[in-house]
């Protein structure tokens, strides 16, 4: 079964915020610094990359938020909890939970109330027991913008999961699409992309349809198989589908990155477009 719906926010309660108490933390993780070690295969840290914040076209001011996984292979599953935990009003802020190899860019956003104000939320990952702590804040300096590349004028591509449905540019807001599938049973999911064609002089156009999607896990249990992690997209439909088949039962959050001709990283603030979709294993 397929239900696909307008994206659904989760707005921080400032009441929350300010009710949850002050905790310790060891004086060496109150660093943003990285780690200057060379990465390495595995046994590396994990740590929270805070993009900026923006406004959307409704005025809603949101964090951007991706994260750094310091393994070039390892790929770790870190559930919601004292190892991985946004505090106050936490510890769950529908973070990931599955850390793919690398540096992921705007992989979720968190709304914010009207009177956030100077307050700051922190993000604090432990990952083979090192733990690491960024604090994310509304400063002035720190005001991105995911929906135009200023420059050259280049916007996110959009992607819909229904041919005529509502299209969703930049960074993820809420749940795009939701699905149910027997466990171990494989489920197709489609997703329309296009593009804008706007193309930086000094990058080389893609070769191809104008937008590469990536699927992967972002949260669940068990583990997701995809039949193909980087399906090809129709050229002139912009049609893409892959299928997914998860081993336990549960419910699982899966993150569709699509990247135009700036390429898989997508650059600091565009252009990319990241969308999540809920699936929910039965038995």
């Amino acid at each position: 079964m397929i239900r696909v719906r307008l994206p659904a926010r989760r707005v921080v309660s400032t009441a929350a915020i300010l009710t949850v108490g002050i905790f310790a933390v060891p004086e060496r993780l109150l660093t943003q610094e990285l780690p200057l070690a060379p990465m390495r295969a595995s046994g590396q840290s994990v740590t929270a990359a805070y993009e900026g914040w923006f406004r959307d076209s409704d005025g809603q001011v949101s964090l951007l938020v991706g994260y750094f996984n310091r393994n070039t292979e390892e790929v770790l599953d870190i559930p919601v909890g004292p190892d991985n935990r946004i505090e106050p009003g936490g510890p769950d802020y529908n973070q990931p939970t599955h850390f793919l190899p690398r540096r992921a860019w705007g992989v979720f956003a968190i709304p914010l109330p009207p009177d956030f104000g100077d307050q700051a939320l922190t993000w604090t990952i432990v990952a083979n027991g090192q733990a690491t702590q960024v604090p994310m804040s509304l400063k002035p300096d720190w005001e991105v913008e995911p929906y135009r590349e200023p420059a050259q004028g280049n916007t996110p591509p959009t992607v819909r999961f229904a041919p005529m449905g509502d299209p969703q540019q930049g960074p993820p807001l809420g749940i795009s699409a939701e699905y149910e599938v027997t466990v171990n049973e494989s489920l197709t999911v489609t997703l329309w992309a296009s593009d804008d064609g706007q193309v930086d002089p000094n990058r080389r156009p893609l070769e191809g349809a104008p937008v590469r999607i990536r699927w992967s896990k972002y949260r669940g249990e068990g583990e997701v198989v995809f039949s193909d992690p980087r399906p090809e997209t129709d050229e002139t439909t912009g049609e893409t589908r892959t299928t997914v088949t998860v081993s336990v039962p549960g419910t699982y959050v899966l993150r569709a990155q699509a990247n135009d001709s700036s390429g898989a990283s997508g650059g600091f603030q565009c252009c990319w477009t990241n969308a999540h979709v809920r699936v929910t294993a039965l038995p």
